[in-house]
């Protein structure tokens, strides 16, 4: 680290070889370090002589960190808090960014990261200590736990989730369809002030355009034709709560005029009335479109975008984060075990090598949809890749993985072959079959069934165009 000048630092963990590991990886000149491996200690010492920074393990003996960190900004509500883990969950990060933390680091990260998030928390320290901002403690809530995400991606998902959550600021969710926007609003409100109050989420694109006006606003008694009664919309219902407008891309211009209104003066009118009613509601949004291109073809009114897209949120495909397709298969098949009350339900390795490799074009609605076919087609409580249907007509999907399990038991069965045919060389035969067997898998792509054999094309020619090659006559 370079020279920091009279920075202290406290490091709590119960591992001794970690604290030992971090203590000489942040040594510098100017740097005081500290470490524990009890909470109790840490904070202890923190109550008689406060820190600049405390960095702290997730899971403690007797505690957790999340709770250190409570303790700490009890004590010192301007606390500077680091948490890492190996093992954090979804709440875990939230929770710890919600009550103010600097960051949560996944330990593997650690190496690579520890010493710049550092310098960054001690000059933030140094701004601090010229502006003395204040930062107010938020109360803890649950989420269940269905945002997951091991991934870096997913875990600055997280972290935006506890920042956010703490104002009452627009946020625009941006995604593929069924990458979980809803599910990033959800947890937005439930770590807000306003978890107590109602979340009423609306997809646009499933309301007719003639109704949606009505849906949001309300209307009044005989404003058109079918309104027999007067109607509380959604933006009355769930006063003082969130409002989550899903594909607002889709919304129309109509009604755009209006939602722009409430952002901007907190009033509205049902529709038929000339009453002005006034609501205090969150509203958060969510688009799979560019709305930056829909605005330019006049599609979506700039300024509406402007007012909605003061937070962005962008979730990740599942193709881009393979690394948590593994944690959330297993969920998805858990939470389906539980519910069906039978024996708990298992992957094979290969069965869950297949679910990594495909590239989920549906994201996470289409792998929790695959997940609970599997398991209603399935014979036992183990899902073999035979059991994974994959791709939109439910089709077994063929990846680099199962072409690998493929060739091994070709290669089996052509050793078997050869042992029978004794004129024939058993290693060009085998490279022939198997080339021949690659490029068949591949509908005779040359170019891929080299890259996955690891040979030139020229290479692969001579494979696919040799005959057997006869063995050389013994010469006596």
């Amino acid at each position: 680290m370079p020279e920091v000048p009279d920075s202290h630092l406290v490091i709590v963990d119960p591992d001794a070889d970690f604290l030992a590991w971090a203590a000489a990886h942040l040594k510098a000149p100017g740097v005081t370090i500290n470490t524990f491996e009890r909470a109790e200690e840490a904070l202890a010492a923190y109550q008689k002589k406060r820190a600049d920074l405390v960095l702290t393990e997730v899971r403690l003996n007797g505690t957790t960190g999340i709770e250190l960190l409570k303790r700490l900004r009890q004590t010192d509500p301007q606390a500077m808090v680091i948490l890492f883990s190996g093992t954090a969950t979804t709440s875990h990060v939230i929770e710890a960014m919600r009550l103010g933390a600097y960051d949560v680091l996944g330990k593997e990260r650690l190496p690579y990261e520890l010493r710049s998030v550092v310098e960054s928390a001690l000059s933030a320290i140094d701004a601090r200590r010229i502006t003395r901002s204040q930062t107010a403690e938020v109360p803890t809530e649950t989420i269940q736990e269905t945002i997951i995400g091991r991934s870096a991606a997913m875990q600055d998902v997280f972290k935006l989730i506890g920042r956010v959550s703490r104002s009452d600021a627009p946020v625009m969710i941006t995604g593929e369809s069924g990458c979980g926007k809803e599910l990033v609003a959800g947890a937005i409100h439930k770590f807000s002030p306003r978890a107590q109050k109602e979340f009423v989420a609306i997809n646009i694109t499933a309301i007719p355009d003639n109704l949606l006006e009505s849906e949001i606003f309300g209307h009044e008694k005989g404003s058109f034709t079918g309104a027999v009664n007067q109607r509380v919309g959604r933006f009355e219902q769930c006063d003082g709560g969130t409002l989550f407008l899903d594909e607002i891309g889709d919304m129309p211009l109509a009604v755009q005029s209006k939602l722009l209104r409430v952002l901007q003066e907190g009033q509205y009118s049902r529709v038929g009335s000339n009453q002005t009613l006034k609501t205090d509601v969150r509203v958060l949004a969510a688009t799979n479109k560019n709305l930056e291109d829909e605005v330019a073809k006049g599609n979506f009114r700039e300024d509406l975008f402007y007012r909605l897209n003061v937070v962005r949120i962008h979730i990740p495909p599942l193709r881009e984060r393979r690394e948590d397709v593994r944690l959330l298969a297993e969920f998805f098949l858990h939470r389906l075990s539980t519910r069906r009350r039978g024996p708990q339900m298992r992957f094979t390795d290969d069965a869950l090598d297949i679910l990594e490799a495909y590239d989920w074009p549906g994201n996470v609605r289409e792998l929790e949809n695959t997940i609970q076919r599997a398991c209603a087609l399935c014979n036992s409580d183990v899902l073999l890749p035979s059991d994974i249907p994959l791709g939109s007509k439910g089709s077994r999907y063929h990846s680099s993985t199962t072409t690998v399990t493929r060739m091994r038991d070709a290669l089996t069965m052509l050793v078997n072959m050869a042992e029978k045919s004794p004129d024939i060389e058993l290693l060009p035969w085998i490279e022939r079959e198997l080339s021949r067997m690659a490029y068949r898998h591949f509908d005779e792509d040359a170019d891929r069934t080299a890259k996955f054999l690891g040979v030139n094309n020229a290479a692969l020619q001579g494979h696919l165009n040799t005959p057997a090659v006869k063995k050389a006559k013994k010469v006596s």
